[in-house]
């Protein structure tokens, strides 16, 4: 699927003079950034998740802790 990424001067400035510092295309760099953040996002809900479950599981432990 194609798409049309804007961006301002500066951040242009700055894709183009990193992807040239690593030898790599706009393109590329864009493309690894978008998988970064997806994965982020994905460990970030599974932690949430997580969370949420094993408050519902251990809530007698919590609360005793707490008191």
């Amino acid at each position: 699927m194609a798409m049309t990424l804007r961006l301002n001067e500066a951040q242009r400035d700055a894709l183009r003079q990193q992807a040239e510092l690593e030898g790599r295309s706009m393109q590329q760099l864009a493309l690894d950034a978008v998988a970064q953040y997806l994965e982020r996002a994905a460990d970030n809900d599974l932690t949430d998740r997580l969370a949420v479950r094993g408050s519902a599981r251990f809530k007698e432990l919590l609360k005793r802790l707490g008191e």
